[in-house]
């Protein structure tokens, strides 16, 4: 049984180069779902939103026919396409997101820039599949498979290996730098942060410190302390060139 496969956009990156940017011929020997040929390919069904077979939408339970042209489009965040049947539920437009055990650095800016992130070293295979789908949270990873198991409606595999690059591209991706809130969350445990008197953290911070800011938010679960020194001003000055980026390549 002979099919021919077309992929589309970013999909490319997870596909052979000499199967990239063309409609390529794939043999079965026996019959096989479109989702499982699809990741026989290293494609996470995560990141594919919308399948033809025939030039008509199908789901990932459609079984290939011979002859058939399977055409698979990547996930449209921020695009409707809901006249056309989905593979997957609707995008989630309350974005949240669960991070595999070795994105800590990008963890981190992720919650410095507003975004609920749970990350935690010690996640296992296991527990990331069930946070993403029980907490409807995005899975971030740069490990494939782990995007295949059944259960992730929701994932990206991340292309970036440097974590400040890593957090442009979510941003990017999933289209962000509207709800981009920095400093709100703590970068340590994702917790919303408070406003705290000078008074009340005097005891959390160093006596220069205390002489040269005056306006802190700590975090009601672990009790670190942000201010604004230098640090703030750095990482602001990052934030602006992300959004300006961002805008430029819209």
């Amino acid at each position: 049984m002979e099919c021919r496969f077309r992929f589309f956009a970013e999909l490319n990156d997870h596909l052979a180069p000499e199967e990239r940017y063309k409609t390529f011929t794939k043999r079965f020997l026996t019959p096989s779902t479109v989702k499982d040929a699809i990741e026989s390919f290293g494609v996470p069904h995560t990141e594919v939103d919308l399948i033809t077979a025939r030039q008509e939408s199908v789901d990932f339970s459609y079984v290939i026919q011979n002859g058939d042209l399977i055409c698979v489009y990547p996930v449209f965040e921020s695009l409707d396409i809901s006249p056309e049947m989905r593979v997957r539920p609707k995008p989630l437009r309350d974005l949240r997101f669960v991070l595999d055990v070795h994105l800590g650095r990008l963890a981190s800016f992720l919650r410095m820039l507003g975004f609920d992130t749970r990350y935690q070293s010690c996640f296992t295979d296991s527990e990331l599949v069930r946070i993403s789908a029980d907490e409807r949270r995005i899975l971030l990873t740069r490990d494939r498979g782990l995007l295949k198991h059944r259960a992730v409606t929701h994932g990206y595999w991340l292309r970036e290996t440097d974590s400040r690059k890593q957090a442009a591209e979510v941003v990017r991706r999933f289209d962000l730098a509207g709800s981009i809130a920095p400093f709100t969350r703590c970068m340590a445990c994702n917790t919303v942060l408070v406003d705290a008197a000078k008074e009340t953290v005097l005891n959390r911070i160093p006596p220069r410190t205390a002489e040269m800011y005056s306006d802190f938010r700590e975090c009601p679960d672990c009790g670190r302390v942000y201010w604004k020194g230098s640090h703030f001003v750095r990482m602001q000055h990052w934030i602006e060139e992300l959004t300006i980026r961002h805008d430029s390549s819209s």
